[in-house]
């Protein structure tokens, strides 16, 4: 049984690469993985990291390629996001319970923002990995309060002014979706997964608020606060994670 890391930011994978056993690398679709055993106080996972590619398309490819090719029976995705909720602060994790897309709309052969032929517009990540996930963040973060759950929003786009969160935040949540924040590719895994039946859960570290600010000192952001989040929140689920039940 293997879980795919499936991680936004090369910054986010190094670590996990670097500390697996047996590793071997594997160039498949334009994209590079990686295979080996984490183990870690008694704990041993067969893992496979990647990099999702930036946007819903290429993240979804990726985790295609991880169920298909590379045998993924569980795919946790790390990354940074926009905080959009009342309390989401820059350095807060939230741990998505479900997805959404909102740059979804059939409208009007579809009410708007729902998936055709699905029948609803939210995808719900695993109960079990995010209820793990959710805990290993609440013991990384320094604050109590500073890790959420709840719902998160994707799209093709990079939401970066003040005008245009508002604009999702007050649109989704008149629909009745309280939305903690905006990224570009988990929505689309959460659906490659809930199509083959592989249990998805995800992580987002908050390095902006979705406005104006949004493009500033990124990089070093992801290099000191993201990228260790990622390390230590992942650390502690696969410690906190079993073995998937056998059918």
């Amino acid at each position: 049984m293997t879980i795919a890391i499936l991680s936004a930011l090369p910054e986010e994978q190094a670590g996990w690469v670097q500390g697996l056993q047996d590793v071997r690398a594997t160039r498949h679709a334009g994209r590079q993985f990686w295979q080996g055993r984490w183990q870690g106080a008694g704990v041993a996972h067969e893992l496979v990291c990647a990099l999702s590619g930036i946007g819903k398309v290429a993240a979804a490819t990726t985790a295609a390629a991880l169920i298909e090719r590379f045998g993924a029976t569980r795919i946790v995705f790390t990354g940074v996001a926009g905080g959009l909720g009342p309390g989401v602060r820059v350095g807060d994790v939230v741990v998505a319970s479900d997805y959404l897309q909102h740059d979804l709309d059939a409208s009007p052969l579809f009410p708007r923002w729902e998936l055709p032929g699905y029948g609803r517009t939210r995808l719900a990540c695993d109960a079990v990995m995010s209820a793990a996930l959710h805990a290993a963040s609440r013991d990384c973060v320094s604050e109590a309060g500073r890790a959420h759950c709840g719902l998160v929003a994707s799209g093709d786009q990079f939401v970066g002014s003040a005008q245009a969160s508002q604009a999702l935040r007050t649109g989704l949540a008149a629909a009745g979706h309280e939305v903690l924040a905006v990224e570009m590719e988990g929505a689309a895994v959460a659906q490659t997964c809930h199509d083959y039946g592989v249990p998805f859960a995800a992580m987002r570290t908050i390095s902006d608020c979705a406005d104006d600010s949004a493009a500033v000192d990124f990089s070093d952001f992801v290099r000191n606060v993201a990228s260790r989040y990622a390390q230590e929140i992942l650390t502690g689920f696969l410690q906190r994670i079993g073995p998937l039940p056998r059918a």
